[in-house]
């Protein structure tokens, strides 16, 4: 069983692979191969000098491995947007990603049980959102049930304070511990 963190990525980011990645975006398809450049540039602005960037063999979305902390990465591109909201021309959607493992609903919830408590606080509230790719396996309304069973925060569906984001590609699983407006999305130009 292989589990990398936010921070063992930062550490190993120079042997990454498919299965190690800390930022998973999305781009219209066909437009991967700019998307990769804009996000390298964006990468080196926000101060990583060595950022690790893929394709994905799921049309429209890359992957990549920065060594920016989650925070500073989060502020730094809301801060280039808002001096300009047309910055991205090809990136749509920055995911940051907390755990990387096998896609096997035993071992994400033991990441989920071992890390939920260091970022969902005791009277915050959660949702789960799921977006599965290549994987109909795993039955969305029991795959989130099992992942909330433990959790004894209240559900708030319209307005959580933290979000557990799954994104299952095929065999792997990213999951994202985030605060609402921790995903950057950007608005059709």
């Amino acid at each position: 069983m292989y589990i990398a963190s936010w921070k063992e990525i930062k550490i190993k980011k120079k042997v990454a692979c498919v299965n190690n990645f800390n930022l998973l975006v999305s781009t219209s398809r066909f437009n991967e191969h700019n998307a990769k450049a804009e996000l390298w540039f964006t990468l080196l602005i926000c101060g990583d000098q060595f950022p690790i960037i893929s394709k994905l063999d799921f049309p429209g979305l890359i992957q990549a491995v920065t060594s920016l902390s989650k925070a500073k990465l989060l502020s730094e591109i809301k801060r280039i947007l808002k001096r300009d909201p047309t910055f991205f021309q090809y990136i749509l959607k920055i995911i940051p990603i907390d755990f990387t493992c096998e896609t096997n609903v035993n071992v994400i919830k033991t990441i989920v049980q071992n890390h939920y408590s260091d970022f969902i606080h005791e009277n915050e509230t959660f949702m789960i959102k799921l977006k599965r790719r290549s994987n109909e396996a795993i039955d969305r309304t029991t795959f989130i049930e099992k992942m909330a069973r433990d959790i004894d925060n209240e559900v708030d569906l319209t307005n959580p304070d933290k979000i557990l984001r799954f994104e299952i590609l095929d065999k792997v699983c990213g999951i994202a511990f985030l605060k609402p407006g921790d995903i950057i999305s950007i608005g059709l130009h």
